[in-house]
């Protein structure tokens, strides 16, 4: 089986437990560190799937990894190819999908509410979740829904927190994390947490029943990444 790509673009925010559930199922996957200089691959010959991770710029910033990452997104979409997106990741899948990525009228950052939306695509996807859950968030902007996608998630404070087109997953929110990503993230990143709001949390509170919470989103993910990988190994 060809590696599973996972794009980082920023070097606190990698695969997380992604790569704990995709080495406990023996699948082979390879990082492509855009934050460290790796090139994106021109062509999908040596993937399986593609996975694309977080990070603090915009998809609308004019770098040139964005143009050539949408564009690798677009081919895989075309060759029903897996593709997963995470915060960052699921705004360039829904850019390049034709949607748009502009302000959340509100940053999201902490444990905050996500719930399913009533339909049949996201009674497949989310099987078994309950139907409103924790989730992790940190994020200040928000995508569109692109034509032809379905919403399978939502939020009070962010509508469109997931949707699915075929074989691709775009979430808004972090299932990926870890207790480690989540401490690392609140000590890089305290600036942007100085003021606690409704939707925003201060690090202490991140940090409350932290074991526990972290084990109900892996939990999640769980069911999450199993719905992506069936393409791939089945079940």
């Amino acid at each position: 089986m060809k590696p599973i790509l996972i794009f980082r673009h920023w070097a606190s925010e990698g695969p997380g437990y992604l790569a704990n559930v995709l080495d406990r199922n023996g699948l082979p996957w390879r990082l492509i560190a855009i934050d460290a200089g790796d090139p994106v691959p021109d062509t999908l010959e040596d993937a399986s799937a593609l996975v694309f991770m977080g990070g603090p710029m915009s998809v609308n910033d004019a770098f040139d990894w964005i143009t050539r990452e949408v564009r690798l997104i677009q081919v895989a979409q075309m060759a029903g190819m897996p593709v997963l997106g995470h915060c960052l990741g699921g705004q360039l899948i829904a850019k390049a999908m034709g949607g748009t990525v502009s302000h959340n009228p509100v940053r999201e950052i902490g444990w905050l509410p996500v719930t399913q939306v009533d339909n049949t695509v996201a009674k497949d996807w989310c099987s078994g979740l309950p139907f409103i859950f924790d989730a992790f968030h940190w994020h200040g902007e928000t995508f569109s829904l692109p034509a032809g996608a379905t919403l399978v998630l939502s939020s009070d404070h962010c509508p469109h927190q997931g949707f699915v087109m075929g074989n691709t997953l775009a979430l808004q929110f972090h299932v990926e994390m870890t207790e480690e990503l989540v401490r690392i993230w609140a000590t890089d990143n305290s600036p942007e947490i100085a003021t606690p709001s409704e939707t925003v949390q201060s690090a202490e509170t991140m940090m409350v029943n932290l074991s526990s919470r972290i084990e109900g989103l892996q939990r999640t993910a769980d069911r999450f990444y199993r719905r992506w990988l069936q393409p791939l190994v089945g079940g």
